[in-house]
């Protein structure tokens, strides 16, 4: 269905507005040949497409970050250069970059910061993962928390903090070496904690590998774990998690749309059964 026709459709009656939005968060993306944009995966994700910097050419970083910029009021970057920012810079002055978590973002429209995620890192050398983590959750709308350099050789460092951490709906640690820090504060905390592996380390670290072992070996409970450096993955399930517990739907009515329309009940009805065509046994 064209788009035209489609808000004809709402107009005429037709086609109901919770329809035309779900055939809207299908809309095709973008095809400019080297990239497909995908423009309206915050109509079905909550949050925009976000461009991963590292290895792209110059002339396409450029065209990426103005083709989402005429669909957007923000765009955000990971694992950009200096280079990349001054390139990008050339086109689009207010682009920001920070050197340390690598960040490159234009934030026009900031989105108002709700909540609290805290993000806390064993060591200094951690920072960079843990920066990327934290502004990748405040431009998706998280109040955040910065509680660094709170590694477990010093466990009276992170107890000092702990008050600062419980407050927080979702905890972010970010540790390399043998990455002990989740599992700490997975016993200290009874909201989420997302383990982030850093390659920080001596050779027996394997560039992060021994880190992520430990944290998937977890014996703390509610502790779930991202690739090895990946501060960005971390903070978006960070923020997914913060918006849930601050009762927020990020998905523009989609995904309220959806969950209303398959509610499910397990006491006294078949598992997967709506709780209306239940209720309509039951009567």
């Amino acid at each position: 269905m064209e788009i035209k026709e489609l808000l004809q459709g709402v107009k005429d009656g037709r086609v109901s507005v919770a329809e035309a939005e779900r055939t809207l968060a299908n809309l095709p993306y973008e095809d400019l040949g080297y990239a497909r944009l995908d423009h309206h995966r915050a109509m079905r994700c909550g949050f925009p497409e976000t461009v991963f910097c590292q290895g792209k050419a110059d002339k396409f970083l450029v065209e990426i970050y103005r083709r989402l910029l005429e669909k957007n009021e923000a765009v955000l970057g990971t694992r950009a250069t200096e280079h990349q920012y001054r390139l990008v810079r050339e086109t689009i002055p207010d682009v920001e970059y920070d050197p340390i978590s690598r960040i490159l973002k234009v934030e026009r429209s900031p989105r108002p910061k709700k909540g609290c995620v805290a993000v806390c890192s064993a060591g200094t050398a951690d920072v960079p993962v843990a920066e990327e983590a934290a502004q990748t959750a405040e431009f998706f709308g998280c109040q955040v928390e910065r509680i660094y350099d709170v590694g477990v050789a010093g466990l009276h460092r992170l107890l000092a903090q702990r008050e600062r951490i419980r407050r927080a709906n979702c905890v972010i640690a970010v540790a390399g070496m043998e990455g002990a820090l989740a599992t700490v504060i997975g016993g200290l905390v009874e909201h989420p904690v997302i383990a982030v592996p850093t390659s920080v380390g001596y050779g027996a670290s394997f560039q992060g590998l021994s880190a992520l072992l430990t944290m998937l070996n977890s014996c703390a409970n509610g502790v779930g774990v991202v690739n090895i450096d990946n501060g960005y993955g971390a903070a978006y399930l960070a923020a997914q998690i913060n918006g849930l517990a601050a009762g927020e739907v990020q998905n523009s009515g989609v995904a309220a749309d959806a969950a209303q329309h398959n509610e499910f009940v397990t006491d006294g009805t078949r598992l997967g059964e709506p709780v209306e065509d239940a209720a309509k046994q039951e009567g």
